[in-house]
């Protein structure tokens, strides 16, 4: 059962002025979802506070993606330890993708018996409840099983914390099963949410002041799958290009193999839809994409680049990489760097393969470390001096700006992306955050580029 702010406030308890802290790790969806743990808080009362000692809940939302994730996540939630030492009445709560593996829950309540709650990714709509039974008795501890074929709530409340943008989940789990990832196990299949769901959401959003929205799902491409939609994430940027206003639509991830002409094609006609395509490729090598079971080739991958580009000649393409998935050898990691020579994306997550237990990769024959980290070195070194030269290539150029920030260094300076998803730094006041400025380019350091508003 989902429940609303109203259920939660009907519950009849006394949580005035409680506070709870969130700590969350890994991706865009896992910064939505506690956005939705939030607003379920907040409907109980709680409000929001900058640190853990001062909270009377504490909220980890935690990502199993990769083992250092994992590691931190673990890391802070026993240190959290002694903050229940000085507050017995803290509640301790642990949810996400960490948790939603096999057994991963029971671990948690033997390695850590100080927490209260343990909930999956797929568990957020019940965290109300377990907070109440928690508060009614304070020597239980609540451990809710993982499920893994979960309904979609419509009704969660969400308490957005994103500034200028918001994040509208279109779809949940994945069916792709790339042999190195977790999340297919931990998310489950594919659930796309209805059509009118999502654009009556998006609208919602437009309305409350929103300049920009991101669209979220695993694989965006595959939306509607499972509705019988054909080319639905094409049908859904069709609806959304029809809506009026002055905002911005993004979307994360999009898959290589289900990416086609159409989807591209409302992109480059739409002028609310950034011309900004996040891509991953994983690896530039035929043998390692087989052996991920990504579905596609490499000269695919190069194919609709080129396509986009056609289309698109100022699109900002970004990717994610891999080195050193098992049995990479030189050649693989070569047929990489010649693909990021070709591609040249405006920016690129690189990283190195993580063995995920349970994911086929991670019992294949594993590429050494120090293999691994020189590759990654080589890596990162082509990619910021591909980054660094398309800086130099926008110098002069006037890009739009949508105002996100005040800039973390420099006084009387703001920050924020440009369509193709560059970060422009230019002279503005905190006032400015949420409008659109013509920027023109002065110059670029790296990945960052500075400028002064156009007339």
């Amino acid at each position: 059962m989902a429940y609303s702010v109203e259920n939660y406030l009907s519950y009849g308890y006394n949580c005035y002025m409680q506070k709870y802290k969130i700590i969350t790790y890994g991706c865009q969806m896992n910064l939505h979802e506690s956005e939705k743990a939030a607003g379920i808080l907040r409907g109980l009362g709680y409000e929001e506070c900058e640190r853990e000692e001062d909270a009377d809940l504490i909220l980890f939302n935690t990502c199993c993606i990769r083992d250092n994730a994992e590691r931190r996540a673990k890391g802070n939630i026993g240190a959290a330890k002694v903050f229940k030492r000085s507050k017995p009445q803290l509640i301790i709560a642990v949810m996400g993708c960490m948790t939603q593996q096999s057994g991963a829950g029971e671990e948690m309540a033997k390695k850590f018996p100080f927490v209260d709650i343990v909930l999956g990714a797929n568990n957020i709509d019940k965290l109300g409840e377990c907070v109440q039974k928690v508060r009614e008795d304070r020597e239980k501890s609540v451990l809710i099983d993982p499920c893994m074929t979960p309904e979609i709530h419509e009704d969660t409340p969400v308490y957005r914390t994103s500034g200028t943008n918001a994040w509208l989940n279109i779809m949940y789990g994945c069916n792709n099963f790339c042999t190195y990832c977790i999340v297919p196990y931990v998310r489950g299949r594919e659930r796309s949410r209805k059509l009118c769901n999502v654009t009556d959401e998006f609208k919602r959003l437009i309305d409350e002041g929103y300049k920009e929205v991101t669209l979220l799902g695993q694989n965006v491409n595959s939306y509607g799958n499972d509705l019988g939609m054909k080319n639905g994430f094409a049908r859904l940027l069709e609806q959304i290009s029809l809506i009026k206003g002055d905002f911005r639509v993004r979307f994360m991830t999009s898959h290589p193999k289900d990416l086609n002409e159409e989807i591209v094609d409302i992109i480059a006609s739409s002028p609310n839809i950034c011309n900004n395509i996040h891509l991953p490729v994983q690896s530039g090598s035929d043998k390692i994409l087989k052996l991920m079971n990504r579905h596609y080739t490499r000269d695919h991958y190069l194919s609709l680049i080129d396509m986009i580009r056609d289309k698109m000649p100022d699109c900002g393409i970004t990717s994610d990489i891999m080195v050193a998935f098992p049995q990479e050898d030189d050649q693989d990691f070569a047929d990489t760097l010649d693909l990021v020579e070709k591609v040249r994306y405006s920016g690129a997550f690189t990283f190195v393969y993580s063995p995920r237990k349970g994911t086929p990769a991670a019992a294949m024959p594993q590429v050494p470390k120090e293999v691994a980290k020189a590759r990654i070195v080589e890596l990162v070194a082509v990619q910021n001096r591909i980054v660094k030269q398309i800086s130099a290539q926008m110098v002069g150029k006037t890009v739009r700006v949508l105002c996100e920030d005040v800039a973390p260094k420099g006084e009387g300076l703001v920050c924020g992306r440009s369509e193709c998803g560059r970060m422009v730094t230019f002279p503005g006041a905190k006032t400015d955050i949420g409008k659109f400025f013509n920027v023109r380019i002065n110059s670029g350091k790296s990945a960052s580029l500075f400028g002064e508003v156009s007339e």
